[in-house]
């Protein structure tokens, strides 16, 4: 395959996805790891792209932009499984839990269905939804109000109010980016202020985030790095990307195969 050739294909799944990792183009193309990169660089030169660590995004990507939850439900989703299999391990029967809303809370909420006694607070109405089951009487959901955003979550003074009076075990958050000096972003104002109450209600936040969501800033911060007590990336994140969040957070957890294929069988046999 030419190089011209190559970088076409490369730029289409930029475009397509709005940004992809050095190791996918590596699997996906056959060829190597610095052939990527000096590809990445042409596109680069010519403003096609931007190079961010371990991949490119899409030049058209900005920190206001929102994908709504069904364009989201569709992208990474046997990473999101893996992760959400990972994540529900650390919940203990008769917990209280918070989920934001997204598509890998979502996940996460799929995972905890078995778990006995719980009490979930959420803004999400899908996650609500998903749990919200009359013939588990050992099982409350406590959906907080407030007004719908792209991503399906419930923002502003009701939610925040809600929130405030709340105390929860571990919130599970979802969010659009994290970097080592933003930390953990969103798109949305309202919802960013949503989600630093969310954080503030619970005793440990846990952060649900694919490989994807590294390096990428939205434009209102929600916590710093630090805040995070326990941050469960997927298998794909780079090993930079790794240490670098290993080194702001109390215990970093991935996302292994293991996970996946356990989640893979789940779903096989719901």
């Amino acid at each position: 395959m030419l190089a011209s050739q190559r970088q076409d294909l490369i730029l289409r799944e930029v475009e397509r996805a709005g940004g992809t990792r050095v190791s996918e183009l590596v699997e996906r193309l056959g060829v190597s790891d610095m052939t990527i990169r000096r590809d990445l660089d042409a596109l680069a030169a010519r403003g096609l792209v931007l190079k961010v660590h371990g991949g490119a995004t899409s030049v058209r990507a900005r920190s206001t932009d929102e994908p709504g939850f069904s364009a989201k439900s569709s992208r990474q989703t046997r990473e999101k499984a893996a992760i959400a299999r990972t994540a529900a391990r650390l919940v203990e029967p008769g917990a209280s839990v918070a989920l934001s809303a997204g598509t890998t809370t979502y996940a996460v909420a799929r995972a905890l269905r078995d778990v006995a006694g719980l009490t979930v607070v959420t803004n999400s109405p899908p996650v609500a939804e998903l749990l919200h089951d009359p013939a588990r009487d050992d099982r409350t959901v406590v959906l907080t109000g407030g007004v719908r955003t792209p991503s399906d979550a419930l923002v502003g003074p009701v939610a925040v109010a809600t929130l405030r009076s709340l105390h929860v075990d571990t919130l599970f958050l979802g969010v659009h980016g994290f970097d080592v000096r933003a930390g953990l972003t969103t798109p949305n104002l309202a919802e960013a202020e949503t989600n630093r109450a969310l954080v503030a209600c619970a005793r440990r936040v846990v952060v649900v985030a694919d490989h994807s969501k590294g390096d990428v800033v939205g434009l209102s911060t929600i916590a710093a790095l630090d805040e995070v007590d326990v941050p469960v990336p997927d298998a794909g994140l780079d090993p930079a990307a790794r240490d670098h969040l290993g080194q702001h957070v109390g215990r970093l957890l991935i996302a292994d195969d293991a996970a996946l294929s356990d989640a893979l069988a789940d779903a096989a046999h719901p």
